[in-house]
Order: structure tokens, then C-alpha cells, then sequence
């Protein structure tokens, strides 16, 4: 049998509250709180306050100034601008864009193909579709493409070169209405300081204007035969690779000259271009268009109508002068002179004042008055030389 034992223990007095303790005291908020919140409070509004003023801002600096500006009035463009506007507007349609190809062989299937050779500029000559250009544009080409002004191309044969003075023309079969022949004007009454105008179109471009003044006269550069050219302008006026064959233009609207070649290390205009003489040109082009070549007998001299005026002004004489003399020619078999360099000046050479029977006075007339004769024809030159006036037979030699 199991004892349950009642172990006695000690009893406290009756407390009502015993079994409700009373709630705890109701503590009071530190002061570095109700700083701390009330700073949270100033930050957010500020930062709602300069969302609201950014977005406002925002939205007038978008509308101010979004309307277009009133156009100030231009006036009334300058003589000069007008002129030039004018030059440009009438022979632009004369100015052609010229496309040349080359023909090779594929070594290994033997197909004969074309293939880009190089561009170059021109212009209409006449309404029977000629067209006039350097020899250089169209040198070593096998075919040729012209593109006129209203950029319509069409193939274009060669039908004359003259590489002694680099001039070429091509012929092309176009309406005569889309036809625009230049004006043609005259390079030996030319003056340093003229304005001139180049158009063309440099590295494929379309037709661009630049402008210059003629720089120099009676300049002689080589023509791509090797031989001399004489009587080339220079011009300041920028003349770019595809500007060569393009006209050089005065201050009337006429051709003075065609565009031939540049001096510049880059390759690109460094302000010293030369110009074909118009002159020269309008006694070639006759020519190759009814021959296809030009027939001037050698005769081995070189020229300068600058350095003719200068000297024939300073003796009283008119004449062309001979600058130089090209050795074995036939002007050295007849005991021509030309001019030479001293420590004491120049020491002009002889005066060519007479071709047979007729009166030279330019290198053009001079040239112009050698066509007429045959090779291994002689003629008689009327010179001044030191301040006689003798004549000298001359042999000319086969065309040059």
C-alpha cells in the first residue's frame, strides 16, 4: 500500500492585487528623436519640392526657343556675286563629266573586260556633239563615257588627240538641244590679276566653281609627249585631279583656257594651276576634228608671248621671241638664237617678225603660219636680232 504524505508549508496574507499587476508607467519621447524626425520631414519635402520646381523648369526651358527664329532679310547680292552666279548658270550646262575604261585580259578564263581607268571634265564645242578635253584624261583609254549636265551619259568615241599640247576631242551623239557649245573668247590679250573662273568636276564631284585670278602668263610646261607647251596660263584658281580638261573662264562668261595640270606635292590644289590658252586651243581643235591629228611641221623653237611684249616693248619691235632653241632641230641648223641668262642680264634672242610673206606678232600667228607648209619645205624667217633685221632661210622638218 502506497502512503501519500502531505508535506505542510506556509501561507502569506491575501493580497487583492496579486493576481493584476498594475501597468507599466507611460514613458516620455527623447528630445534627439523629435529632432531627428522632424529633420526626415524638412529633407523629403525638400527633395518633393525640387522634383516639382525641376519638372516645371524642364517644361518652360523646352518651350522657350522651340518656335523657328524670324529670317533676317537678306538684301540685294553684290554686283560680284551676281555676276559670278550668272557665269556659273551659263556655262554649267556646257560642262561635261568624263568616264574613261581601259580593256584587259583575264590570265586565266583569257575574257577581255573594261575596267575603270580615271574621270577627267570637258566641254561641248559645237552642236555636232564634239567635246574637248585634255589628252591626259583620255590617254591609254579604250572607250570613253560623257555625262552632261542633266547627268544623261553617252559613249563617246575619240576622234583626235594632240599630245604636244594635251588636247583631245571626243564626239558623242546627243540631241542637239541638250547641246550647249561654250563661249569661246581670246588668252593673248589676258592681263595678271583678271578673275577667273574653273568648273569641272574634281574627284567625281558634280560640277563645282572655284575661283582665282590669273597668277602668271607666258608660262611653258611639259606637255605629256615631253614636249614644251607655251604661252600656259597659271591661275590660283584650285584646279583638283578631275578638274583637268574643264574650262578656265573670264570674267564675261568665255572660255580662256582648258584646265591642264596642277603643281602640288599632295596631289591636290596648292594654289599654282595651268590653263591650255584658248588661243591654242581654237587653231587644235579645228584640226583634229577634220584630221584627227595635227600637221604642223617642226621647226625646234620655244616661245613666250609675255616675255615677246616685254622685250619687243623695251627694243620698238613686234615679233615673237625666241626663248629657246631645241638642240639637232631645224631652227639650230639655220643659226637661230634664243635668249640666254648673263650675270648681266638677260640677252634676248632673235625676233621672229616674218614667216615668208606673212606678219607674226603671237606665237598662235607664228604657229598658224607654219601649218601651211610641208616637210623639208623652206621658208624664209624675217628676224631682228641686235638690232638688225636679216632674213634666214629655215628647212622645216617632218610634223612633229
Amino acid at each position: 500500500m502506497i502512503a501519500v504524505v502531505f508535506t505542510p508549508t506556509m501561507t502569506a496574507p491575501y493580497d487583492p492585487n496579486a493576481f493584476y499587476p498594475a501597468p507599466p508607467a507611460p514613458t516620455r519621447p527623447s528630445t534627439a528623436s523629435a529632432w531627428l524626425m522632424l529633420l526626415m520631414v524638412l529633407i523629403a519635402g525638400g527633395i518633393a519640392g525640387w522634383l516639382v520646381s525641376r519638372a516645371v523648369w524642364n517644361h518652360e526651358s523646352r518651350t522657350v526657343g522651340a518656335e523657328p527664329r524670324p529670317v533676317a532679310p537678306r538684301g540685294t547680292l553684290s554686283a560680284d556675286e551676281q555676276s559670278t552666279i550668272q557665269i556659273f548658270k551659263q556655262t554649267n550646262p556646257s560642262v561635261v563629266f568624263i568616264n574613261t575604261v581601259s580593256q584587259q585580259m583575264d590570265v586565266f578564263t583569257g575574257d577581255v573586260r573594261e575596267v575603270p581607268l580615271g574621270t577627267g571634265s570637258g566641254f561641248v564645242w559645237d552642236n555636232a556633239g564634239h567635246i574637248v578635253t585634255n589628252f591626259h584624261v583620255v590617254t591609254n583609254s579604250s572607250g570613253a563615257q560623257v555625262t552632261l549636265s542633266d547627268h544623261k551619259a553617252y559613249p563617246a568615241r575619240v576622234i583626235g588627240v594632240s599630245p604636244n599640247n594635251d588636247l583631245a576631242v571626243l564626239q558623242i551623239s546627243a540631241p542637239a538641244d541638250k547641246l550647249l557649245p561654250i563661249l569661246v573668247g581670246s588668252s593673248h590679250d589676258l592681263q595678271v590679276g583678271q578673275q577667273v573662273f574653273a568648273i569641272g568636276d574634281p574627284f567625281g564631284l558634280d560640277q563645282t566653281l572655284t575661283t582665282g585670278i590669273v597668277s602668271a602668263l607666258g608660262r611653258t610646261i611639259r606637255s605629256p609627249a615631253g614636249n614644251a607647251i607655251s604661252n600656259v596660263i597659271q591661275t590660283d584658281a584650285p584646279i583638283n585631279p578631275g578638274n583637268s580638261g574643264g574650262p578656265l573662264m573670264d570674267s564675261a562668261g568665255r572660255l580662256i583656257g582648258v584646265n591642264a595640270a596642277i603643281v602640288s606635292p599632295s596631289g591636290s590644289s596648292a594654289g599654282i594651276g595651268f590653263a591650255i590658252p584658248v588661243d591654242t586651243v581654237n587653231r587644235i581643235v579645228p584640226q583634229l576634228i577634220k584630221n584627227g591629228h595635227v600637221a604642223r611641221p617642226n621647226v625646234g623653237v620655244e616661245t613666250s608671248d609675255r616675255l615677246s611684249q616685254i622685250i619687243g616693248s623695251q627694243l620698238g619691235v613686234r615679233g615673237v621671241l625666241v626663248v629657246r632653241v631645241q638642240p639637232n632641230s631645224p631652227a639650230a641648223a639655220a643659226g637661230l638664237r634664243g635668249t640666254r641668262q648673263t650675270q648681266q642680264g638677260i640677252i634676248p634672242g632673235d625676233i621672229i617678225q616674218k614667216v615668208g610673206d606673212t606678219l607674226v606678232a603671237t606665237t598662235e600667228q607664228f604657229h598658224a603660219a607654219l601649218e601651211d607648209l610641208k616637210a623639208d619645205q623652206t621658208v624664209n624667217l624675217q628676224l631682228h636680232r641686235d638690232g638688225d633685221t636679216l632674213t634666214v632661210p629655215l628647212k622645216v622638218g617632218p610634223p612633229e
